[in-house]
């Protein structure tokens, strides 16, 4: 495991792009400066104190949304590449500090007196000192390189157990269960705790995972209905346009209601791309097509774009020059010098965007055509009879699981290599940013049915999951494990990892990947995952498909 004896300086190992495979020490390779890293962790120090007494609170029917909240933003915005801002974190950790002190009175004028309290729950202190005391409460803080990897894996499931129940709670949808266990999970982590006992916690951390993933699923499938085939314009028109990133719908939904009749287009961008599948959607003229592809290629086509960027959630690569001035923010995003848009009363105005948009030239044209998804659970469930007997003819040999996130390191050609020699009788089960290796490559069908089949967002890698338990089903089959699915997964950051702990909690073994294992797992952990669930690397391509396919 690597260690940093400087602990005045940041570390950080939370995504796949950690520098030289161990962890950032000077700046993220995301971009994040070393305060801002700090400060991350800061604010979940603080948070764990947050839950502490608001688990407390709510013997007394004391604790509110408006703390599940900020626990759930707060460990969002700590996502990688999702909020650059140092001062919106300290405005973040200030109003934890205020929220936890403000639980902690409520709880004694009830008579409750708390000692020997971890110091998440007791420390005090201004801004002036937030910096200073970030340095004592990172990743090292903690000693033993098995527990350090074990909380770590538990704390980046959480993370992305927030992103994705914030989504939720958007859209009007709460379980309060899963709030439970967050704050639960918080706490635990503030103690001592056995490797048995964390890896309890981490398996516990899967299990709620299926749990948020399918909240959401709930949430956007009864506001927009079921995801169904449809092919999207990757081409543009001559209006002007604004570009929305993210995840988040209902950002996209508010934008789109505010666009309309102003003759400003929308497009949606990476991961926003599955917005189009949504039958509510539909009805919006405005919303035009998808441009560009995954996250990372954003510099050179935020450019050609011309007008003015949304960023809903994580993903922003740090601007410079011009298009700094056109990027705004909402939500956990943010970029320091860049507009972020707040919420009033449940509502965003996004007129300063759309202004900004009228005056800017239309989109420059990088693509032309169209690609197809919608292939979530119903819409799979709907072709099920058409899927099934491809699979008992013979017609489809083998599935492959190759949903995650996208990046920028040349070795994630591997993935768009990999689809391409696939043999002709295999289908890709796909979703989240992972998908534009292969989504525009003319891969063919199987009768009728094409061989990439997106389901959506990363997070809706629950479908794909759902469907292959349908699958077991329809099979008559006791383990999923016997269907003829493969799992070659690349990921990036914490999202996810809370996706890889939900399958596991699922019971799908032998998991590949990519295109490097996390460089939080310490030897031991790892062994554990190898030995355990079959979690394995990738290697060369041809003789990983060889190993798939025997």
């Amino acid at each position: 495991m690597f260690e940093v004896k400087d602990t005045s300086a940041m570390f950080c190992f939370q995504c796949q792009e950690a520098a030289g495979g161990k962890g950032c020490t000077k700046i993220g390779v995301c971009g994040k400066t070393s305060d801002v890293a700090n400060l991350q962790d800061l604010l979940l120090f603080v948070l764990k104190g947050v839950a502490f007494y608001n688990k407390e609170a709510r013997a007394f029917n004391l604790n509110n949304k408006n703390t599940d909240a900020l626990i759930f933003d707060g460990l969002f915005a700590t996502i990688t590449n999702a909020n650059f801002d140092r001062e919106a974190f300290i405005a973040r950790i200030e109003t934890a500090l205020t929220v936890r002190d403000l639980i902690k009175k409520e709880l004694e004028a009830k008579g409750k007196v708390y000692t020997d309290l971890h110091d998440s729950a007791l420390w005090t202190g201004t801004s002036e000192s937030f910096d200073e005391k970030a340095k004592s409460v990172g990743v090292l803080s903690e000693e033993n390189e098995d527990v350090r990897s074990l909380k770590e894996l538990i704390t980046y499931g959480l993370k992305g157990m927030a992103a994705y129940g914030m989504h939720a709670y958007h859209l009007g949808r709460v379980k309060e269960e899963i709030n439970i266990f967050i704050e639960e999970a918080l706490i635990a982590l503030t103690t001592a705790m056995d490797a048995d006992a964390l890896v309890a916690l981490t398996l516990k951390t899967g299990d709620y995972g299926v749990q948020v993933m399918a909240l959401l699923d709930e949430a956007n499938t009864s506001t927009y209905g079921n995801p169904v085939i449809t092919e999207v314009n990757i081409g543009t028109r001559n209006n002007p346009a604004i570009l929305i990133s993210g995840h988040d719908l209902n950002d996209l939904e508010m934008l789109l209601e505010q666009t309309k009749g102003t003759g400003v287009d929308v497009y949606t961008h990476s991961e926003m791309l599955p917005a189009h599948y949504y039958p509510k959607f539909k009805a919006y003229d405005n919303l035009v097509g998808n441009y560009g592809n995954a996250w990372w290629k954003q510099k050179e086509e935020f450019e050609s774009f011309n007008g003015p960027v949304l960023f809903t959630t994580n993903c922003i690569v740090p601007p410079k020059g011009d298009v700094q001035k056109r990027i705004f923010t909402t939500g956990s995003a943010g970029f320091p010098g860049c507009v972020h848009i707040v919420e009033e009363n449940g509502k965003k105005d996004f007129s300063q965007v759309i202004e900004m948009a009228k005056t800017l030239p239309a989109p420059t044209q990088i693509e032309e055509g169209k690609i197809i998804g919608g292939f979530a659970h119903a819409q799979v469930f709907a072709l099920a009879d058409k899927v099934v007997d491809a699979v008992k003819s013979g017609a489809i040999k083998k599935f492959f699981v190759m949903a995650g996130c996208d990046g920028r390191m040349k070795s994630r050609d591997y993935y768009t290599e990999f689809a391409e020699k696939l043999p002709k009788d295999t289908v890709i089960l796909t979703a989240g940013c992972a998908k534009y290796r292969y989504n525009k490559l003319n891969l063919g069908d199987i009768g009728g049915i094409p061989r990439v089949l997106d389901a959506g967002q990363c997070n809706d890698s629950y479908s794909l999951a759902v469907i292959a338990l349908k699958l077991k089903e329809i099979f008559d089959l006791t383990d999923v494990n016997e269907l003829p699915i493969a799992y070659n997964i690349a990921w990036y950051e914490q999202k996810a990892v809370i996706v890889l702990l939900a399958l596991l909690a699922l019971g799908v073994k032998n998991i590949h990947l990519g295109p490097t294992l996390p460089a939080f797992l310490s030897p031991n952990v790892a062994n554990v995952l190898v030995e355990n669930f079959g979690i394995g690397g990738i290697g060369n391509v041809e003789d990983d498909i060889d190993m798939f396919l025997a």
